[in-house]
């Protein structure tokens, strides 16, 4: 949090959003190289993760509150804002500059991730050799997938999962999700929900954020960026597609 939290007014993240676009700021070892993988990143499922989505998500009512419907003028706006080509790094003075003014930095689809490989690497330093966190089934899925999907087996991985059931609003007949195309401007509209399994936590939050974005066809990118990987994606019409899941839905009674 005192890191990477947008919120905090103290953290690097927000010391970064209120300088960057006038001055280079130099920011920690931790952060700077959390910034550099989510770039790669970035690159690797083609602009659908962008951490410069911060505009989008205040001209959607996502970044404090469940949601709003903007008018076309204010999505364009914030859509001028955004784009990770638009961020400069100097390697050998560690700082970051934003060649927008207006750009901001949201690290929600990559920090909780980030958060937890730090924590699992603190456990392995303390002697702790098995360890698990629980995901919550996510709430708000249509019909039968309001269950139980499928079983994971998970050894030495992480297992991310999203979906526009975590925050949503209605309007004019139409959900939004709080999920963001940075490169349309809009909510992702071709996933309900997504899961990967990698063996960091970081990536695996940041390809389940771009499979909600990419939809099925993300599946592929996904297989083609991370070697071994496994994806779920639950599309709008309740198809489901996978790799590497084995995939076979199970029944609750």
């Amino acid at each position: 949090e005192a890191l990477l939290s947008a919120f905090r007014p103290t953290s690097e993240i927000a010391r970064l959003n209120a300088r960057a676009s006038v001055e280079p700021v130099q920011v920690s070892p931790e952060v700077f190289s959390l910034l550099l993988r989510a770039r790669t990143l970035w690159e690797d499922c083609d602009g659908a993760f962008d951490i410069t989505v911060g505009p989008l998500m205040l001209c959607w009512g996502f970044r404090e509150a469940s949601g709003r419907l903007p008018a076309e003028a204010e999505i364009e706006a914030a859509r001028s804002m955004v784009g990770f080509r638009h961020v400069d790094f100097d390697e050998a003075r560690r700082t970051v500059r934003f060649r927008r003014a207006g750009l901001a930095l949201d690290l929600g689809a990559v920090g909780k991730g980030y958060a937890i490989d730090q924590a699992a690497q603190l456990l392995l330093e303390n002697g702790v050799r098995s360890a698990l966190t629980a995901v919550e089934i996510p709430r708000g899925l249509p019909g039968p997938l309001a269950g139980l999907l499928s079983t994971v087996d998970l050894c030495d991985n992480a297992l991310a999962v999203s979906s526009v059931a975590e925050k949503s609003f209605a309007a004019e007949g139409k959900t939004y999700g709080h999920v963001m195309d940075p490169r349309t401007g809009q909510p992702a509209e071709w996933a309900v929900m997504s899961a990967v399994v990698v063996p960091g936590a970081t990536e695996a939050d940041v390809w389940s954020t771009a499979l909600m974005v990419l939809g099925r066809p993300g599946l592929e990118k996904l297989r083609q960026a991370e070697s071994g990987a496994r994806g779920l994606v639950v599309g709008t019409d309740g198809e489901v597609a996978s790799v590497g899941f084995d995939f076979v839905p199970c029944t609750t009674k």
